[in-house]
């Protein structure tokens, strides 16, 4: 796993939604359905990197669940043009066996290597209604000079990253239901 400590401010802020001035946000929350049997889906592929190999990433993990300090890599593209963005696990939040509400999820922060310098994370509610949401929440910043320089680029691959968040959240949502 990649070395390195944590080198932005706020660390953690996505569990409680803030985010250091000057750096980008973004904000994704989407409703997934209804019932405990669907957020407990949906928190079980979070908080076991699911939700990034949904995603069409190649997932990393010195731990096979999501735990606190744990380090991640997580990469797409092909031989050398892959690009691996490492992170370290800041926040967890795991799942009530019963109850309503609740939410579960983590947040991870980027490290040395990552194209960005902020944090991302991955949460499933359920309110008092049994409704499902699914919130991806990040703040970040280029990483380096060649990144800030791709401005456009990186803006883009990352709403694309994190619709492909949203739809490996619908199809665990959906998972198991009868047609």
């Amino acid at each position: 796993m990649a070395g390195g400590v944590l080198n932005y401010p706020c660390i953690g802020g996505t569990e409680h939604g803030s985010a250091p001035a000057g750096y980008a946000t973004v904000l994704e929350e989407v409703h997934l359905g209804s019932g405990l049997r669907v957020y407990q889906r949906v928190a079980a592929g979070i908080l076991s990197w699911e939700l990034q190999r949904r995603a069409g990433l190649r997932v990393r993990a010195d731990s096979p669940r999501v735990v606190p300090g744990a380090r991640v890599a997580s990469g797409f593209g092909v031989g050398p043009l892959r690009l691996d963005a490492p992170c370290e696990v800041v926040w967890v939040r795991e799942p009530l066996p019963a109850g309503m509400p609740q939410s579960a999820g983590f947040g991870y922060g980027a490290l040395p290597g990552h194209p960005a310098r902020g944090e991302e994370s991955f949460e499933v509610e359920i309110n008092g209604n049994a409704e499902v949401l699914v919130r991806i929440r990040a703040f970040s910043k280029p990483g380096n000079w060649f990144y800030a320089a791709g401005g456009l680029v990186t803006r883009a691959a990352q709403r694309h990253v994190t619709s492909r968040y949203i739809e490996g959240a619908r199809q665990l949502a959906v998972e198991g239901q009868l047609p």
